[in-house]
């Protein structure tokens, strides 16, 4: 067969591509020009290609390692590599610093620069980027709404969510998010709304009494996959920001709490509506670890997670770009 490089492929919008890998105990390498993790079965190595072409983040978790011309291609092709913990969840070094996902973007000299030029126009405002935090909140309870209240899937799995539960908490949150006076009166709404819908979704699938636990600390199996899901969430907050070429460091809700703040902002227009219900229901279901990374990946490709993450900032930095002219 002949070999053939990932510049060769014909390429696929990143909002568009189907697959989010979380990798663990295996090597990726270049193999006759594809890109392949290797797993061990006794004496025998089992290699798996990756559809790089279709790919948007790859996850590597404990006991992994890559090569240098595995790391080249997956950059030709523009997919983000992330080194995380066991499960997908962050890391924890010895130095009492918190370490998140290492994120590798894709180097390009030829990044696109129109929505970075929007971007900095306002961000040095602060009542701008609170308008632009603003926005994302609002947007973030829109899709909630729209996906607990209207997916199919999540009623066929059990997750029944009434709308008169549900919508006067949305209103609430909204009405809260348009008085907001500054950035810290806006994460205390957003941290509030989120135990609210923890509150819904356990009573949904009838899993009991719910404590959200810091995370790397939580016994119960909603807990453990909360955190496993976010960093998905993360991985595609990662991916928009790198495709509309906008620095992490360019937060305009998170940006004094974390490090890299961009990608917790735009992971957060779907972490509650998507990540959030899935999680009760693996757990109420007994899901391992691998089904419900599955079941994650495939509500958020159905749902154009990406998609939506990516049409959004580009609505953001157009919208309140503009005001700052």
């Amino acid at each position: 067969m002949d070999e053939f490089s990932p510049s060769e492929l014909k390429s696929i919008l990143h909002s568009k591509r189907a697959n989010i890998y979380y990798l663990e105990h295996c090597r990726l390498l270049v193999n006759g020009g594809r890109v392949e993790f290797v797993t061990d079965e006794g004496k025998r190595s089992l290699y798996w290609n990756i559809p790089i072409a279709n790919t948007t983040t790859v996850l590597l978790g404990t006991g992994t390692s890559i090569t240098q011309a595995a790391v080249r291609e997956l950059a030709k092709a523009g997919v983000l590599v992330g080194f995380c913990g066991g499960g997908g969840t962050p890391l924890f070094s010895a130095n009492e610093m918190d370490i998140e996902v290492a994120w590798f973007s894709p180097q390009s000299e030829y990044r696109p620069t129109e929505y970075l030029q929007l971007w900095v126009r306002f961000w040095f405002d602060n009542a701008l980027r609170l308008e632009a935090a603003k926005a994302f909140q609002r947007v973030r309870l829109q899709k909630v709404r729209q996906h607990w209240l209207g997916s199919r899937l999540l009623q066929e799995a059990g997750f029944s969510i009434q709308a008169d539960a549900l919508e006067p908490a949305l209103d609430h949150s909204l009405r809260s998010i348009d008085l907001a006076p500054d950035h810290t009166f806006l994460l205390t709404e957003e941290a509030r709304l989120t135990k609210h819908l923890f509150k819904l979704a356990a009573r949904a699938v009838q899993y009991g009494d719910f404590a959200r636990a810091k995370r790397g600390d939580g016994g119960d199996p909603a807990n453990r996959f909360l955190d496993h899901g976010n960093y998905l969430a993360y991985g595609l907050g990662a991916t928009a920001a790198w495709v509309l070429g906008l620095p992490h460091g360019l937060a305009v809700l998170h940006g004094k709490t974390r490090r890299g703040g961009l990608v917790f902002d735009i992971a957060d227009l779907v972490k509650d509506a998507v990540i959030l219900p899935q999680a009760f229901i693996s757990a109420m279901r007994g899901d391992e670890e691998q089904e419900f990374r599955q079941a994650c990946i495939e509500n958020l490709t159905r749902s154009e997670s990406l998609d939506f993450m990516i049409e959004t900032v580009k609505a953001v930095a157009e919208q309140v770009g503009k005001q700052a002219q």
